[in-house]
């Protein structure tokens, strides 16, 4: 019985995979903030010079 539950600990995968797909959130999650954060004042900046422009126009 032993035997039996260490080789199947052995072949289970599933958790393996989790903590996979909990680390490629993780890296997107900080990729997605980091380009919002870095990119944010350029928009910002842009869309203000936007609303400028038009009401001088």
């Amino acid at each position: 019985m032993r035997k039996f539950l260490l080789e199947r600990l052995q072949k289970d995968e599933e958790g393996a995979a989790l903590v996979e797909y909990s680390l490629l959130i993780g890296i997107i999650t900080v990729a997605a903030v980091g380009s919002i954060l870095l990119i944010g004042p350029w928009v910002g900046t842009q869309w203000q010079s936007l609303a400028t422009a038009l009401s001088l126009g």
